[in-house]
């Protein structure tokens, strides 16, 4: 199968199968709050490191720096040097990393239809973690 074809659903004894071991370092870097904005940033088109500061707010150089290195060691992201002074360099989704912006946007999309649910749900939980706390 091609990176950029979308696989088919796994069974749960598939990713058994693969061992834990194997899924969750990949689960990790695609499931961090950084590389899934990297991965949407750069799934409109390639950027240079202070465009992707830029648009994403609140990230640090250091942050991004390293977001982007594991990207890139994943397969995910392309990085490329043009010489000049200073050094361009630019940052692109690779086949691999557009293959993932549909699985990305669709945990987005289910994120934001379901916000309101979630901060119910979690200000239920504090508040009840609060009466515990003064029962104590």
């Amino acid at each position: 199968m091609r990176p950029d074809d979308q696989p088919p659903e796994a069974p749960l004894e598939d990713l058994h199968l693969a061992g834990c071991k194997n899924v969750a370092p990949v689960l990790n870097r695609v499931g961090d709050k950084w590389s899934m904005l990297i991965v949407m940033v750069l799934a409109t088109g390639g950027r240079r490191f202070s465009e992707l500061k830029r648009e994403i707010d609140g990230i640090s150089q250091r942050m991004l720096t390293r977001s982007l290195r594991g990207l890139e060691r994943d397969g995910l992201v392309s990085r490329t040097v043009t010489p000049s002074i200073p050094p361009r360099v630019d940052y692109a989704l690779t086949p691999l990393g557009r293959s993932l912006t549909a699985p990305v946007r669709a945990l987005g999309d289910w994120a934001i239809a379901h916000i309101d649910c979630i901060r119910a749900a979690q200000a239920s939980y504090d508040r009840r973690e609060a009466d515990e706390a003064n029962a104590r």
